[in-house]
């Protein structure tokens, strides 16, 4: 629960049809198990405690008193186990039957939540024996000596609209509905997102058809992405009659948009997921479109909600779900390659926009034979070949200088001739000493105004290209680089649209190797293997012996850990120590504490410093869902305190 975690489990027990001491006897079995493995969430099957499939045997008075007591016993029997469970049972208020989901806690019997929507076409008959719980507000006394709506501790309340909140956790608010409910056009847990509720519970009895479960995986999944809330799904199994029909037990756990826990069909169980609660409640603050309701603006009366207070213990939750340690690169090839293809495409159009707006029918880009530069060069083609522009009107300016190395030197040569781009060459090494030689630097101190200086020299050369050809000069800074303002202001910061602007350093190399993988030309793809081989560097120190002697994550630490940082700071809005705690799970193996802790708190302290490099940036295209253009997505002073995040990153151990 630290963090904002909280483990749900849907689980599907073994029942039998009209059995409700037996059913009892599983559920119980079952829930105690989930707790024991840390679930504070427990979701049973709608009606497990008789059996979904009763058919006309839920009018016995027999079966439906069997179920009451039941529910008492499970209610007693499950006390001990420090969760919220969700059981299903037939539940008989005001001479009415409802199809009702009893939610428990520490054996108090907390509500109960009657089914809306009730299926009464092709196999279902639910409208034969239930009645809508839609405006459904009173209590129900467990006792059936005490007449309805007298006071006393056997009164429990039931309605739809119901959200449970646990003390000990304020942002977590629960509510549930019952399978049909779902499938509606008009969800009940629309209404309850509205109402603040972030975690939904379905009790569900889905019978399977071929293909149903796609259908239901991808309904339960889009659920979760449109109200921003967590959706623990179970459902039926094994034990229900086939009398007609077969039902698979297709528990589904969903966060956001994204599934979590999924089980294997035709097996009963149980399915275990972590869901992030402060993570909804960032994500759902952010939007703020969220609480809009037509309702409400239509002057339409809202149910009233009710809240039943509950009590969990705080612990820590033993995560389950996987922590991609690259989290802007997706894990699966087919996958990536659809990603690559689709980012070259975003920026390519970027800069076909902004080329044929001017009427411009030249391009400039420093080509330096590193990823970002190639990168930059690869969109320019793929733009220019969109207008039936030809390649030749565009500029490669390779500036060799003090560190450059017969290696990048090289490849730069080599890939603009591939791409059929104009490849010239300035060597700027006479003028950055003629400057320094103005400006009273030593040119054997090799400090930030010798390196500077050389980047600076670079973009005006590449800026009076641009004016001699009536072109514009392409910038090639990627969006990990303007994170931690590892740009030279004014120098490499500068050009007339920046192409890889939003592009973090992790998604750089997969956009040139899959560029590599599928150009169909194998000069092509060696020269940008080789960069990909070759060390990042800004390339402004001396070589040593010959070869590359800076090294840009010795400087400012490994980028797959910074985009890391980047990703679950801008775009969960997490804070330090929960960072932490994750990256310790995702570089578990690649890197120890100590060095992602160090790397962290220079993140931090880079990200803020540099601010003012990003509050002045070129345009560029967004291609994905984070990046630091000043006119879209942050908005940040450039003179902000980060004191509060190094405070709190300097309490980590």
């Amino acid at each position: 629960m630290r963090d904002g975690f909280i483990k749900a489990a849907a689980c599907t027990p073994n029942v039998r049809v009209a059995d409700c001491e037996y059913n009892a006897a599983e559920i119980i079995r079952m829930a105690n198990e989930a707790g024991g493995k840390g679930a504070k969430v427990i979701v049973m099957p709608e009606l497990c405690i008789t059996g979904y499939t009763c058919g006309d045997l839920f009018w016995q008075e027999l079966l439906l008193s069997g179920a009451r007591a039941q529910l008492l016993r499970i209610a007693r029997e499950t006390a001990g186990t420090d969760a919220i469970l969700f059981v299903g049972l037939p539940l008989e208020y005001k001479g009415k039957l409802y199809n009702a989901a009893a939610a428990l806690c520490r054996g108090e019997i907390l509500g109960f939540v009657p089914k809306i929507y009730l299926p009464n076409y092709n196999e279902f008959y639910e409208g034969r024996y239930f009645t809508s719980g839609k405006g459904v507000n009173g209590t129900v006394s467990l006792d059936p000596g005490l007449e309805e709506g007298s006071i006393g501790k056997n009164q429990v309340p039931i309605s739809p609209y119901m959200l449970f909140s646990c003390q000990e956790m304020p942002k977590l608010k629960i509510a549930a509905e019952i399978c049909e409910d779902l499938w509606a056009c008009e969800p009940p847990s629309v209404g309850h997102a509205f109402h603040g509720a972030n975690l939904m519970v379905n009790l569900s009895a889905s019978d399977e058809i071929a293909g149903k479960d796609s259908y239901r995986r991808n309904l339960v999944c889009s659920q979760s992405g449109r109200l921003i809330c967590g959706y623990v799904y179970a459902t039926a199994g094994e034990g229900e009659s086939t009398q007609d029909v077969v039902y698979g037990g297709q528990n589904l756990i969903a966060e956001n948009g994204t599934i979590l826990g999924e089980s294997r069909r035709f097996v009963n169980g149980i399915t275990y997921g972590d869901v992030d609660i402060h993570r909804l409640v960032n994500e759902r603050r952010r939007m703020t479109t969220f609480l809009f309701s037509p309702d409400e603006e239509e002057g339409k009366t809202q149910p009233v909600y009710q809240e039943r207070i509950f009590h969990l213990d705080i612990c820590d939750t033993n995560l389950l779900r996987k922590i991609a340690s690259r989290p802007f690169v997706p894990d699966g090839k087919e996958e990536r390659d659809r990603r690559c293809d689709e980012v070259l495409n975003i920026q390519a159009m970027g800069l076909k926009k902004r080329l044929a707006h001017i009427h411009c029918q030249n391009a400039v880009i420093g080509l330096s034979g590193g990823l970002d530069s190639t990168l930059a060069l690869l969109v320019t083609v793929r733009a220019f070949d969109m207008l039936g522009m030809d390649r030749k009107k565009i500029t490669a300016v390779t500036m060799p200088c003090f560190g450059t190395t017969d290696r990048t030197y090289r490849n730069a040569c080599v890939l603009s001739q591939c791409l059929g781009a104009e490849l010239r060459e300035v060597n700027i090494k006479e003028a950055v000493n003629i400057h320094f030689r103005d400006i009273g630097h030593d040119p054997e101190k090799h400090d930030v105004t010798y390196e500077n200086s050389q980047a600076r020299e670079r973009t005006q050369i590449l800026m009076d290209v641009a004016n001699q050809s009536g072109g514009i000069v392409v910038g090639t800074g990627d969006l990990s680089e303007l994170a931690l303002g590892w740009a030279t202001y004014n120098g490499d910061h500068m050009s007339m649209y920046g192409v890889n602007s939003s592009v973090p350093k992790t998604l750089v190399r997969h956009l040139v190797r899959y560029f590599a993988d599928t150009c169909n030309d194998e000069r092509l793809s060696k020269v940008l293997l080789d960069i990909l081989d070759t060390p990042v560097s800004p390339e402004l120190l001396p070589p040593k012996d010959g070869v590359i002697a800076q090294k840009t994550e010795d400087l400012v630490g490994p980028y797959e850990l910074h985009d890391f940082f980047l990703f679950y700071m801008l775009r969960c809005t997490f804070p330090p120590k929960k960072i932490y705690r994750l990256a310790l799970m995702a570089f578990a193996g690649e890197y120890d504490k100590e060095t992602i802790l160090k790397w962290l708190k220079i993140f931090y302290r880079r990200f803020f410093q540099q601010q003012f490099k990003r509050s002045c940036l070129p345009d560029g295209p967004k291609v994905g869902s984070i990046a630091v253009s000043p006119r879209g997505d942050l908005r940040m002073p450039s003179d902000a305190c980060a004191t509060l995040w190094l405070d709190e990153a300097e309490m980590l151990e």
